[in-house]
């Protein structure tokens, strides 16, 4: 059974790097904003003080062992959700729809590449307990496609951000879907298209959701 926050929806965005997923929820927050529909954006890892660790581990300022970086996205995860001043239980409280670049479903894809699923799975069950989507959206980008863009638009290389991993990655999504297709509402989008084209069907696919 798929569970809806009483109040404002949340919809996750997950892909792979270069998916295009800021580019989405950019263009899908402003139309929200002009249907009249309160609508904030955020992103994890987040910009607490275990978002910047995880974000100095990610340019590799900071090492780290795999399972340790596991842990810490999901502790910055809880704090996501549970933070008095931001947190986003408290903003979906208020009636506002909240749209997120990444949440679960990314930790159980990338860093399955390195432990079994299960336990990452395992490790985010408070935040899954806590709140599940009202809709995942998984833009699904061919890792070609995706290198070309981290290329143009990157000025460096992030972690995980290298072709290898992306389709190693890309599986494990599809992976972790199929295991949670009862209990979770995905939506997968044609991410090898335009962005006008992306955002449309978007636009299209999550009108029964709104208000």
């Amino acid at each position: 059974m798929i569970t809806k926050p009483k109040n404002g929806n949340f919809i996750a965005f997950e892909g792979i790097d270069g998916s295009g997923k800021s580019t989405q929820i950019r263009i899908l927050a402003e139309k929200l904003r002009a249907a009249g529909i309160r609508c904030y954006t955020t992103m994890e890892p987040t910009d607490s003080p275990i978002g910047s660790l995880i974000h100095q581990i990610m340019i590799g300022r900071v090492k780290t062992d795999p399972k340790a970086l596991a842990a810490l996205f999901a502790a910055d995860r809880l704090d996501h959700l549970l933070n008095d001043v931001n947190g986003i239980l408290q903003i979906l409280q208020n009636g506002t729809t909240v749209l997120t670049d990444r949440y679960y479903f990314s930790s159980y894809a990338y860093h399955s590449v390195d432990m079994p699923m299960d336990w990452v799975i395992q490790s985010n069950e408070q935040s899954s307990i806590l709140l599940r989507p009202t809709a995942t959206i998984f833009i699904d980008t061919h890792p070609d496609t995706a290198m070309e863009r981290i290329a143009k638009n990157r000025s460096h290389r992030e972690l995980f951000e290298k072709k290898s991993r992306l389709v190693q990655v890309r599986e494990k999504y599809f992976e972790a879907f199929q295991k949670l297709k009862d209990i979770e509402n995905i939506i997968t989008i044609d991410g090898n298209r335009t962005k006008q084209a992306v955002a449309e069907d978007i636009w299209t696919l999550i009108q029964e959701f709104l208000p």
